[in-house]
């Protein structure tokens, strides 16, 4: 039986996510949420992402002259990130997991950026320990980041368009009445409700600022996005914009994050 982590690494040996981000609908998710993370950045700031992947975020936020640390447990990963990385970044990067932080000290970040381990994270006692340990790095007052997946954008995507609800495999794993979706390694993803996220963060020392859908129907109509012409794609992204915390909408995005203050 394999472990989470071989599932994760043999995933991202193949998986190009630095050029997902990078594509029109990819693009959407990490246009909505840097526009967040902008909101709260001072000069002098201090950065922590945990689950830095190839370190879209992490290089980005450097190059504008932000002091960042990087934490990430897939060594394939890591070798891209170090490529990535150019002279003058402020920036380091270790191997490590997003349920124990143990090298770094407590109060230490003003910004902790959690953008992909709750993804990959399938107990609800090391989802709460990977909220712990951001929140326990962080300064209070500091701000917190955490991204996850939506579960209905997932049944809709998977179980309907492409008709893999008829897969034993997957009835399995979705309720026949709520269409909750469980998940286990062997499926890589995590997939929550706002339900989900609010019992994980009720009794942390933490208020909200934000839930927000990062992409909401960009994944749905993916090839329509990737095709816009430049005004378009703008008026596109200045909708997205508009409806991104709306309460009635926020449920049909494929990434979901919340934006925490530590008090």
């Amino acid at each position: 039986m394999k472990s989470a982590e071989e599932y994760l690494n043999e995933y991202y040996q193949g998986y190009d996510e630095d050029g997902r981000l990078r594509s029109k609908h990819g693009y959407v998710e990490y246009h909505t949420t840097m526009r967040f993370i902008e909101k709260y950045l001072k000069p002098g700031d201090r950065v922590l992402e945990i689950g830095a992947g190839t370190g879209r975020y992490s290089h980005a936020l450097a190059r504008r002259g932000f002091r960042v640390d990087a934490v990430e447990l897939v060594q394939h990963n890591i070798d891209i990130f170090r490529q990535k990385t150019r002279p003058g970044e402020h920036v380091t990067i270790v191997q490590g997991n997003a349920v124990d932080l143990g090298a770094f000290g407590d109060d230490t970040y003003d910004i902790t950026l959690l953008l992909g381990p709750m993804y990959h994270l399938f107990t609800i006692e090391d989802q709460k320990k990977a909220l712990q340990e951001a929140i326990r790095v962080t300064k209070p007052g500091g701000v917190i980041f955490a991204a996850y997946c939506g579960n209905d954008a997932t049944i809709v995507q998977f179980c309907f368009q492409r008709g893999m609800i008829k897969e034993p495999r997957y009835q399995e794993l979705i309720d026949p009445v709520t269409f909750k979706a469980a998940s286990r390694p062997e499926e890589l993803f995590s997939l929550y409700r706002k339900e989900d996220i609010d019992a994980l963060t009720v009794d942390l020392p933490v208020d909200r600022l934000h839930y927000v859908g990062t992409d909401m129907a960009a994944n749905y109509i993916r090839a329509s996005v990737d095709e816009m012409d430049e005004e378009t794609y703008a008026k596109f992204l200045q909708y997205i914009d508009y409806i991104c915390e709306r309460p009635d909408m926020v449920g049909v995005s494929h990434h979901i994050l919340d934006v925490l203050r530590k008090r």
